[in-house]
């Protein structure tokens, strides 16, 4: 085809204005999906802002920040504890203070199903989004990306550990909501709180309504392991309270403890595994295109790394700080975060380092070096793209791993400073009625983990074949190498 019979590519914006009806119905659908969850998704913003000026000296604004977090509590958000209540009490005639006078387990499973239903739609949305892009405003009619998408949507394995990924991120992310009681009443300030309840035979007429501090009744909520001192998965204690997962041994929910912890989790994996990430890919780019030295001296760094005990600098390095003020930031979620990422990086720059040096000697970067581009443009936009993929397959298996240790720091007490709710701490707690009638403070936290690290795994796995297909068949070309890179 000469030169006059090509046409330029038009920018999408231009795209979008010959043809806006699919662009605008998308961005209604998500405006209303938006207004729904406003007063929550500001308060994400609002609780960052307040993290960031308690951690200033003197706190400069602090004042402002209250009085904002003040005006988002007002907001009305549908899918909250105050628009669907669960935590109510009997009042001799039926359910009171709970959604549509509904028992509390009832109410709380309203409230629960109605938010996996919402993320459910906010990921119909977004994927909505993707495909009336290609349909409507892409210049090209099939690229690369296509192919890894219909693989992904057909591996049965990885589609598992989506699922699995998926019901753990709601199960954080939505946390607040999804808690039959409060963390701040049942957690970090029961004596400050109170609940009402029936001081009598539920179900009957024969008694009064009482009122308790939530303190006074996690006392006599607890499960110690006996018949008469345990409080199972899908049961009241005896303040009409309900807890889906059975109450911890000190009478506190164990699923506003689960679904807490399961927050302060994804957010050091993330956080952990984003900044990993971000130096490995960099080191891979500096390495793959400029070789020699620079390669040598990053090979040399990462293999001392990796030749370090893993699990006894974890736990040293916490001993060591155990009781400093860097300790105590977050709860000692920023003190593990560090380690992690100190740890973590030379195994995914070794994992993307093959990769990385296989695109560097591609004809395109010499093309592009030809034209003048500068190294860090070439790297940008004609190297990460092919990388990130790769970068993507480890990260998720690795976030795991990170699940894993941190679970097993807490467990040993080095990890998340109590009270803040943790999976590990929340297993020793309980290690000792294992055997016992409440053997749910323990099982079920260490049946989520091992479902949720093999969901990573899964949802890496669907991820490493969809990008590579021959890599499960073995037909790939030099797999281990991709994955670890040459000459090392």
């Amino acid at each position: 085809m000469s030169n006059t019979q090509q046409t330029e590519e038009v920018p999408l914006r231009q795209r979008i204005s010959e043809n806006p009806r699919p662009a605008l119905v998308w961005l209604l659908a998500g405006a209303l999906l938006i207004a729904v969850e406003f007063g929550a998704l500001v308060g994400v913003f609002v609780d960052l802002l307040s993290l960031i000026v308690n951690l200033i000296p003197g706190n400069p604004g602090i004042g402002a920040v209250n009085a904002l977090e003040a005006f988002v509590r007002s907001i009305p958000t549908l899918l909250s504890r105050d628009v669907i209540p669960n935590q109510g009490y009997w009042n001799g005639q039926g359910w009171e203070a709970t959604f549509l006078g509904l028992e509390p387990k009832y109410a709380w499973l309203v409230r629960t199903i109605l938010v996996y239903v919402y993320a459910a739609l906010v990921f119909a949305w977004a994927w909505n989004g993707y495909t009336r892009f290609r349909r409507y405003y892409r210049y090209a009619d099939w690229t690369p990306r296509d192919d890894v998408v219909d693989r992904l949507r057909g591996h049965t394995w990885g589609q598992f550990g989506f699922v699995i990924v998926f019901l753990f991120l709601v199960m954080a992310i939505f946390a607040p909501a999804l808690g039959p009681t409060t963390v701040e009443a049942n957690i970090l300030d029961p004596y400050s709180n109170s609940v009402q309840y029936w001081d009598g035979e539920v179900g009957t007429s024969n008694g009064e309504v009482a009122e308790i501090t939530v303190g006074e009744a996690n006392l006599g909520s607890g499960s110690q392991g006996t018949a008469s001192e345990n409080f199972g998965p899908w049961t009241y204690d005896d303040y009409n309270r309900f807890h889906p997962f059975g109450t911890t041994t000190n009478g506190k929910d164990l699923f506003t403890n689960m679904a807490t912890g399961a927050r302060v989790s994804l957010s050091i994996g993330l956080a952990s595994m984003g900044a990993a990430g971000i130096i490995a890919l960099a080191l891979a780019m500096i390495t793959s295109y400029y070789k020699g030295l620079s390669d040598l001296i990053v090979i040399l760094t990462s293999d001392s790394i990796q030749a370090l005990p893993i699990l006894m600098i974890l736990i040293l390095v916490m001993v060591v700080f155990q009781g400093t003020w860097f300790a105590e930031l977050y709860d000692g979620a920023l003190l593990m975060i560090g380690i992690f990422v100190l740890t973590q990086w030379p195994f995914l720059w070794r994992a993307i380092r093959g990769p990385a040096l296989q695109t560097a000697e591609q004809e395109w970067i010499d093309a592009a070096k030809s034209f003048g581009q500068k190294p860090f443009v070439i790297m940008e936009k004609h190297m990460a793209p092919y990388v990130i993929g790769y970068m993507l397959v480890y990260t998720s298996m690795s976030l795991g791993g990170i699940i894993i240790a941190v679970a097993g720091l807490s467990f040993l007490g080095l990890g998340i400073n109590p009270p803040t709710p943790e999976w590990g701490r929340i297993i020793s707690d309980g290690q000792p009625y294992v055997a016992s009638a409440s053997w749910h403070i323990s099982l079920i936290p260490g049946l989520l983990i091992t479902l949720i690290v093999t969901g990573f795994n899964a949802l890496g796995d669907g991820i490493r074949d969809a990008i590579d297909p021959k890599s499960k068949t073995g037909e790939g070309e030099n797999t281990e190498a991709m994955a670890g890179g040459s000459g090392a």
